[in-house]
């Protein structure tokens, strides 16, 4: 039998305000454990919640981007259930009218676009953490999380691959990076990713029995999770069982999911409105406020990468990645006043090689977009060439200096005397009869010997593009 595979996706970005959902404590990660937990956040008697207005312009900012309807009046709901990291029995979200609904993402896979849907991005709070690692067959809470605000963006069941959920994912990380309204940390917990997966007999239009994988912390394990999800739900079908709808934990030692908890349904939360906040009322002036802050998003950044600058859709894609990188792409081409495209090469090769050697994000670079740019210009003026600027970058890297300091300090000032290098080039073919011979011979391949030779002789100095025209003028017969 052929199955079709159905997935949706529910993930929880953490909102980039300093203070908390609904009471005024810190935010920060990285705190000691129990130190950013007010009153409030673990409702003890006496205390009242007060809505954090950014996070209602930070979920407003996102459903624009998104295309989306923003309801005017939503609605905050206390979902009810127990653990023990939930201090106050409840988590307050939003359930029947949440304040973003109806919007739509388009990914790009092997070069096919598909529309995905969006069926709602909803305000909560967070709960705390368990802590197991420390305490010897014992469990820690750690409060800190607890009511810190979260964005929920609940998917349709719109995608039929693993591949296609991870596009998707990285577009909603891209997006809310781009809007700044999270930071994207997935190590930190700070955008998580929880997948329903079902499976279906090919040309079925019924859902099938679904699972839950819950808050899976990176995107390659996402991909290994849901697919092996798939497989083994199509085996358990094929062999006379049932799939049984359940919250499952992936193993990324064992590469497997195994059962957390029964699923369960909207109605065991016992939604119901929180009696301690009012709904949520935006007027039509506080959503045009926040439309003005709305930043270029990154699909209509990539167009005009391609169309002002001339780049590869390639290019463009990894220039555009993040709302950082581009802002230094476009700083270095307007600094240098070079080529976008020459500049684009050492964006994404010099420059992205040693971010990602030395696991740096484009903010932690030591050679900045002006600096970049003031080594392009001594190429294009003929200072050094392009092989000794791949050194001079190194040195730069390492904090030494801009480019023209280095290249005085370090001795690397391209050698454009013609005089000068014709001696050493009649000295290079003097000193090679036998290679001189095989190549007027016809043994072509040996011109690079001599480039080589000459180049060696000034330790890289000499004008590559003056040695080829003196040694093709000399070593002809």
């Amino acid at each position: 039998m052929k199955w079709e595979t159905v997935i949706g996706l529910e993930i929880h970005a953490q909102l980039a305000t300093k203070s908390k959902a609904f009471s005024a404590a810190a935010t920060k990660y990285g705190a000691e454990p129990n130190t950013q937990a007010c009153a409030v956040d673990i409702a003890l008697p006496g205390v009242l919640p007060v809505f954090n207005k950014q996070a209602a312009r930070m979920a407003v900012k996102f459903g624009l981007a998104i295309g989306a309807h923003i309801n005017h009046r939503s609605v905050f709901a206390r979902k009810n259930y127990f653990y023990p990291d939930l201090p106050k029995g409840y988590q307050i979200s939003q359930y029947e009218l949440p304040i973003v609904a109806q919007g739509k993402l388009t990914i790009e896979l092997d070069g096919v676009e598909k529309v995905i849907g969006i069926t709602r991005a909803h305000l909560e709070e967070d709960a705390g953490k368990s802590l197991h690692e420390d305490f010897h067959g014992m469990t820690g809470i750690d409060l800190n999380r607890a009511g810190t605000p979260l964005l929920e963006i609940v998917s349709e069941p719109d995608m039929r691959s693993a591949k296609e959920a991870v596009a998707y994912l990285k577009k909603i990380h891209e997006l809310v990076r781009y809007l700044e309204i999270c930071d994207g940390n997935m190590q930190e917990g700070s955008f998580r990713c929880d997948a329903n997966v079902s499976v279906r007999p090919l040309g079925e239009t019924k859902l099938g029995t679904r699972a839950e994988l819950k808050n899976i912390n990176s995107f390659r394990f996402v991909e290994k999770a849901i697919d092996y999800e798939i497989e083994r739900q199509i085996d358990l079908l094929e062999g006379g069982g049932k799939v049984v709808q359940e919250t499952r934990l992936y193993d990324s030692d064992q590469n497997l999911t195994r059962p957390m908890r029964s699923k369960e349904e909207a109605n065991d939360y016992r939604y119901f409105p929180d009696p301690d906040l009012p709904p949520l009322v935006l007027d039509a002036a506080f959503i045009k406020d926040v439309e003005r802050t709305l930043p270029e998003l990154p699909a209509a950044k990539r167009a005009r990468f391609i169309k002002d600058y001339g780049l590869s859709a390639y290019d463009a894609g990894v220039l555009t990645a993040t709302r950082e990188m581009a802002d230094y792409y476009e700083q270095a081409v307007k600094a240098a006043g070079a080529d976008p495209k020459i500049v684009a090469n050492w964006v994404t090769g010099e420059l992205s090689s040693c971010l990602n050697r030395d696991n740096k994000e484009i903010g932690q670079s030591p050679v900045s977009a002006a600096m970049l740019a003031g080594l392009l210009a001594r190429i294009a003026d003929n200072t050094v060439s392009g092989k000794l600027a791949k050194e001079v970058f190194e040195v730069m890297w390492q904090g030494l200096g801009d480019a023209d300091a280095v290249i005085d300090k370090k001795g690397l000032k391209q050698i454009t005397d013609g005089a000068a290098i014709e001696k050493v080039v009649d000295a290079i073919i003097a000193q090679s009869p036998k290679q001189l011979e095989q190549y007027r011979a016809g043994k072509e391949t040996l011109f690079g010997f001599f480039v080589g030779q000459v180049m060696k002789a000034t330790q890289g100095k000499a004008n590559p593009a003056q040695v080829n025209e003196l040694l093709k003028k000399k070593l002809a017969p």
